[in-house]
């Protein structure tokens, strides 16, 4: 067995991060460096509100393209994306969007050997700036994980974009962002390995536990301004936890419970309306139940309740809850090789089914 000396830990980031009030602006300066042929998708929900500023961002590149994309991200949205990088020649993929328009511009740029810039356009998640993309099947269940080799080139956030987009997009990236320190805490407890297949460095812990403090503390004050379409100083750092410290966290760190929870969830189709970071605030409720960890069970459910996040089953469509749907939730979660497994003691499908009970 080596010793800690002898044991390589690791950590992985984005090429570069870029955060504030107009950041979209710098996208043709960014895509030049590129070599100048971008491959634009850009999410349907919000094409209409960029796509005019995005051509004239990029007008003085050599080539672009824009696509919208309105879809999941499945085998065949990444193909396509391939297929229109190469009709057009692309250098760079860039892609503008919400978390599935952004992992399928990621899974598509790491197939076809390509650079990716990444744009957010909400912080609902921790998508942005990983190298991973979920992978769902066409009627909407999770498939896989894919694990890209390596992150983004450049993750853009342009700030007074997000302040534009509803608040509960920001209050489903809290819920993403609290999962990651439980989680890291977890992997390191057990010794379970992170993204890249290794024990996670120091600092993939203290940031993961700034993430979480960052939203404990400006959270409320973030989705008030965000009410107001307001980038102001508390969204500022909210944004910045979603997308940067809990990528960084949960890449570097590890995952466990409150993901694999969700995954599990994704099985019924009652959940399919609510957001990726609206479920995983319930895994993270259920994996506290887990750990036993009452009195931080409490804390974390009267912060959910102040910042707009669901507490309960129902709050995520289950408001039928049958002893059959507790089971394949809890079989998805708990499937061999599945991050459940990261916990620090054995989890099996009864005791998710036992925590999962506690939040109807």
């Amino acid at each position: 067995m080596p010793n800690s000396a002898q044991i390589i830990r690791g950590a992985r980031f984005p090429g570069r991060y870029l955060q504030g009030k107009g950041a979209l602006d710098r996208l043709g300066e960014e895509a030049a460096r590129f070599s100048g042929r971008a491959c634009v998708l850009v999410d349907a929900a919000i094409f209409d509100m960029v796509s005019e500023r995005t051509a004239r961002c990029l007008a003085s590149i050599e080539h672009f393209s824009q696509h919208r994309f309105g879809g999941e991200c499945t085998e065949s949205a990444i193909s396509d994306l391939i297929g229109l990088a190469a009709h057009n020649a692309a250098t760079v993929v860039v892609g503008i969007g919400g978390g599935k328009t952004l992992d399928t511009a990621k899974a598509a740029a790491a197939k076809a050997g390509l650079p990716v810039i990444i744009v957010p356009t909400i912080a609902a998640s921790d998508a942005p700036c990983s190298a991973l993309s979920v992978i769902y099947k066409d009627e909407g269940t999770v498939a896989h994980d894919l694990f890209l080799p390596r992150n983004p080139d450049l993750v853009l956030v342009d700030t007074e974009i997000i302040a534009n987009a509803p608040s509960r997009f920001l209050a489903a990236g809290i819920g993403d962002a609290l999962a990651t320190w439980y989680e890291a805490n977890s992997c390191q407890t057990s010794g379970a390995k992170n993204c890249l297949g290794l024990p996670g460095l120091p600092l993939a812990y203290a940031v993961a536990r700034q993430c979480l403090e960052t939203v404990l503390e400006h959270g409320a004050a973030a989705l008030a301004e965000c009410d107001k379409r307001v980038a102001g100083p508390a969204l500022e750092r909210v944004v910045e936890a979603n997308i940067l410290l809990s990528g960084l966290g949960f890449e570097s760190g590890g995952v466990a419970a409150a993901h694999a929870i969700h995954h599990g969830l994704t099985e019924l189709d009652e959940t399919h309306a609510f957001l990726h970071g609206e479920k995983v605030a319930i895994g993270v409720l259920a994996g506290l139940i887990l750990n036993g960890q009452d009195a931080e069970f409490d804390r974390v459910r009267r912060f959910c309740q102040e910042t707009r996040l669901p507490t309960r089953l129902a709050d995520i469509g289950i408001s039928d809850v049958t002893d059959a749907k507790l089971q394949l939730v809890a079989r998805r979660a708990c499937r061999p090789g599945e991050i459940i497994h990261n916990e620090p003691f054995a989890v099996s499908e009864d005791q998710v089914v036992a925590a999962l009970q506690r939040l109807i």
